[in-house]
């Protein structure tokens, strides 16, 4: 690893951070100006570098614009003395990693260097976004199910429906259909039109979908062309299909079989040669069956089915969309792409996001404009991300993205008998959890000490299981504090006044 750069011109404070640093077995590297730095990087680079704001022969605000233009992936944290709102906006529209007011608590400063060093590794190893952002993204089992769909149809003119909830990306799946045609970017290039059924007027949209002749109805001063006629040799995409309207249902279903129709007021028929790809976040077999929407028209669109993924039906996916979300909206604003923790992505990704992958691109547009950090952590999130009910981590991403196992798991009561023959069963909304047997060994021995009315049973236990946690971090760490306090997910600090406070061995 590349040592870690410290510039200030206050001599104490270089001491500080490189005695705290090398104790966390980092190199480091300290200057007295941005001057001296400048002249380092020609023909070295830092994996970090902190930086005071104000110092003699240089601005650590210009210092971070030069060095950014250098190296745009290198972090940046800028210390300072002026706690100012002008100060935070410049650290922050240069593309700071984080800004660090003065004085400053050295174990957190620490803590912060360290997460800047684990994302500059994450980018060296190619953690990072393409510039242009893919058409579709998925590696979950069912996206790649889509993706060999659409591979199969390219060379084919088949008419498709697409189902799925709303914001699962339907109409992104149907222009890659047109777009891998023959009619499309590889092939002839036809047009891609797309209407929405449900978001024109009954009244209008017959006129939308076929045109209207001059004087066929008031206001109808000119003669317009329909959807259909625009998509001739294209695709037309028939989005939210399952509300058009039931009369005009039987117009599209002569247009399905003989490819011709009638303009509003026309009397000459007209033939389109149209690809039709529809699609539905409603049941349309039930649909059918309310007598709402013609069965002879859904078997005609039914000719190949692909049905869309939910979100939380790929949570393996959502890392993936939420960093590339994060670089599409930073390069829409023009500002550096936030980063994001992994807590914070596995928080995320435990969300069952109703609104699906327009709801995570939204999310990435809030965080980009509202999260107060380059680094966008936990406590950054919305409220409906933070307040939402976790969902089972089963389908949560792998490796490094799983929420820590350290920690109460869901408490259902247990159906085994406990001490003194008492069976005590479950509610039945948790009856199928299982009990961890340490869980239960645990309520078995409070009971015990509870039926005793033994004193001060909630410090006791809550002691030996703090003890245990501490002791077992520890032992996988070889002593290491601050390793083990990261592991479990507290405060260095913490750790040190439980071992004290539980009188565990220094």
């Amino acid at each position: 690893m590349k040592p870690i750069w410290v510039v200030d011109d206050d001599q104490s404070i270089r001491f500080v951070l490189e005695k705290a640093l090398a104790r966390e077995q980092f190199p480091v590297r300290a200057f007295a100006s941005p001057r001296d730095v400048l002249k380092a990087l020609e023909d070295d680079s830092p994996q970090v570098l902190v930086s005071d704001i104000r110092m003699p022969g240089g601005s650590g605000i210009d210092l971070l614009n030069t060095v950014k233009q250098r190296l745009p992936g290198l972090p940046v944290i800028i210390m300072t003395a002026y706690s100012d709102l002008d100060s935070a906006v410049s650290a922050f529209q240069g593309g700071a990693f984080e800004y660090l007011p003065k004085p400053f608590d050295v174990t957190a400063a620490v803590d912060l260097i360290r997460r800047a060093v684990q994302e500059s590794l994450r980018e060296e190893v190619g953690d990072t976004i393409p510039a242009a952002t893919p058409e579709m993204l998925g590696q979950a089992p069912a996206m790649q199910d889509v993706f060999r769909a659409i591979g199969r149809l390219s060379q084919s003119n088949v008419t498709v429906l697409i189902t799925g909830e709303s914001g699962t990306g339907k109409e992104l799946v149907a222009r890659a259909l047109h777009k891998h045609s023959p009619r499309g970017d590889t092939g002839a290039k036809g047009p891609f039109v797309a209407i929405n059924t449900a978001a024109i007027p009954k009244d209008l949209l017959e006129s939308e979908l076929f045109g209207h002749e001059r004087g066929a109805f008031t206001g109808a001063q000119a003669t317009r062309r329909g959807r259909f006629e625009q998509a001739d040799g294209g695709t037309l995409f028939l989005d939210e299909i399952g509300d058009m309207p039931f009369d005009l249902q039987t117009r599209l279903l002569r247009v399905l079989s003989d490819g011709q129709f009638y303009r509003v007021g026309g009397h000459q028929p007209l033939k389109s040669n149209v690809r039709v790809i529809a699609a539905t976040h409603q049941n349309l077999e039930e649909r059918v069956r309310q007598g709402v929407f013609r069965e002879d028209l859904f078997h005609r669109l039914n000719v190949i089915r692909l049905r869309l993924p939910a979100l939380r039906e790929r949570r393996e996916d959502i890392p993936m969309l939420t960093r590339t979300f994060l670089a599409k909206s930073a390069r829409e604003l023009g500002v550096d792409a936030k980063r994001i923790t992994d807590e914070a992505l596995a928080r995320i990704a435990s969300f069952d996001f109703p609104g699906n992958v327009r709801q995570l691109e939204n999310l990435c547009h809030w965080l980009t404009v509202m999260a107060p950090a380059q680094v966008v952590e936990v406590k950054d999130l919305p409220p409906e991300i933070l307040d939402g009910a976790p969902a089972p981590t089963a389908g949560l991403p792998a490796a490094g993205l799983q929420p820590g196992s350290v920690g109460l798991p869901p408490m259902p009561l247990p159906e085994a008998p406990l001490p003194g023959g008492e069976a005590h069963t479950a509610p039945a909304v948790a009856a199928h959890v299982p009990v961890p047997a340490w869980l239960a060994e645990l309520r078995r021995d409070a009971r015990r000490r509870l039926e005793a009315h033994e004193p001060e049973v909630w410090e006791h236990l809550s002691q030996q299981f703090e003890a245990s946690l501490i002791q077992t971090a520890l032992e996988i760490t070889r002593g290491r504090r601050i390793e083990a306090a990261q592991r479990l997910g507290i405060g260095r600090n913490t750790i040190t006044r439980k071992i004290q406070e539980l009188g565990l061995p220094d």
